[in-house]
């Protein structure tokens, strides 16, 4: 048992100093001039489908997510409330409100772009 972590300690500490001339062989002037940047797109998990806004009080929004149900809005974004947990279909691939009478709120479910890390699709 000693011997293994003596020898778990070596590796470790071989590894740790092998990494750190590496890193440090890094020219921090030829990283100046690199600013971040897209190279997507990447659907990742997590996604938002669509987003809608009242036109008569844009503090009222609602966001459909891919994998995670609609959700609302009343103060412009700053917090949001599930309002979708109650149907069976949680993928959401798209939200329209109808701006002539607010309280209609047409969602379509389903994922259009579909990945490994969604768990189902309306």
């Amino acid at each position: 048992m000693l011997r293994r972590m003596i020898s778990g300690g070596v590796a470790a500490l071989a590894v740790t100093a092998l990494a750190t001339p590496l890193h440090a062989q890094v020219d921090a002037e030829l990283l100046a001039g690199i600013e971040a940047r897209s190279i997507g797109p990447a659907g990742m998990s997590g996604r938002i489908a669509d987003i809608e806004a009242l036109v008569s009080n844009p503090d009222i929004v609602y966001v459909g997510a891919s994998t995670g149900g609609v959700w609302k809005s009343l103060n412009g974004g700053l917090t949001f409330d599930p309002i979708f947990d109650d149907q069976r279909v949680h993928a959401i691939g798209c939200i329209e409100v109808f701006q002539a009478s607010p309280d209609i709120v047409w969602v379509g479910t389903g994922e259009g772009n579909p990945r490994n890390s969604v768990s189902g699709t309306g």
